[in-house]
């Protein structure tokens, strides 16, 4: 009586593995038919067919959206002039750069247009210090596309002051940028 039992206790598991290998291979076959690519939203709220997106991004080093720096790309319009990989405009920001190129340069930021410069003594007035923020402000060569901020300290019994500079000082230099901008503009349309 003991062998029919441990006979007939090993049927019972067999028997609940092949049970467990046909309804996994139904399951797995069921999901041959399904779709199981899902939407997935971006970070504005609009959902994508992730290959569809990815087969429309480029790489920063190639394609049309490659990277420029310069505004030599074949998206750029006629008002911006700005490349895939530069968050400004491009005249902007080598006007600004061949402005304030006299003074040593803390960072510069191409994608954000931010220029900052690191203090900078003129030889004519040694007791003096100037530093300088350029803002590009956006893609396209407006009037109102550059910001300077402009800060100024003296030499005070051994330490550097804060001191005022003049009104006109940052409407000046802005003035300056958007020419040599202009410049650059007219020079590359010459150049086609």
């Amino acid at each position: 009586m003991t062998m029919e039992r441990s006979a007939n206790a090993h049927v019972p598991g067999f028997v609940r593995g092949v049970i467990a290998t046909i309804i996994g291979g139904l399951l797995l076959a069921a999901c041959g038919g399904m779709d199981v690519e899902q939407d997935y939203p971006d970070k504005r709220g609009n959902t994508y067919r992730t290959e569809k997106y990815w087969e429309k991004q480029s790489t920063i080093w190639g394609g049309d959206s490659g990277l420029d720096l310069f505004g030599n790309g074949k998206k750029a319009t006629e008002g911006s002039s700005s490349g895939g990989g530069i968050g400004v405009n491009s005249y902007l920001w080598r006007a600004s750069l061949d402005t304030i190129a006299f003074m040593p340069l803390a960072s510069a930021d191409p994608f954000g247009g931010v220029i900052i410069t690191d203090w900078y003594s003129p030889p004519e007035a040694p007791q003096e210090r100037y530093k300088m923020s350029v803002y590009i402000l956006g893609r396209e060569l407006r009037g109102d596309g550059v910001k300077v901020a402009v800060f100024r300290q003296r030499m005070n019994n051994g330490g550097w002051v804060d001191a005022t500079v003049a009104k006109n000082t940052a409407t000046n230099l802005e003035n300056q940028i958007l020419t040599r901008a202009r410049q650059l503009r007219v020079a590359s349309s010459e150049a086609r």
